[in-house]
């Protein structure tokens, strides 16, 4: 069914794609039209629902987990000096671009 006339998106594409579509980190328009493949399409279906069950076990079985504050607060450190270095901010660590030559 991969591809053909009832099915234009591509069964690949759909599985490649399927935690995008579980998180909802697709454009509604990409969502729409995998929503409408996994609707027709049985073995895709069949995928979706075996990866919303595992998402759905692993959530409520490691999701109750607090993380400790000064872990949280290392890797949003670590984020912000990332951005930052990124961005070329001196202020933060930042890299600046060398000086143009003579």
């Amino acid at each position: 069914m991969s591809g053909d006339a009832s099915h234009p998106t591509d069964c690949s594409e759909v599985l490649g794609r399927l935690y995008e579509y579980l998180d909802r980190e697709m454009p509604d328009g990409d969502c729409a039209k995998f929503q409408e493949h996994i609707d027709e399409c049985s073995p895709c279906l069949e995928k979706y629902g075996l990866e919303q069950s595992v998402k759905k076990l692993v959530k409520r079985c490691c999701g109750q987990d607090d993380v400790p504050a000064d872990l949280r607060s290392k890797v949003l450190g670590r984020i912000e000096a990332i951005r930052a270095d990124e961005a070329g901010d001196p202020a933060v660590g930042g890299r600046v671009p060398p000086a143009e030559g003579p």
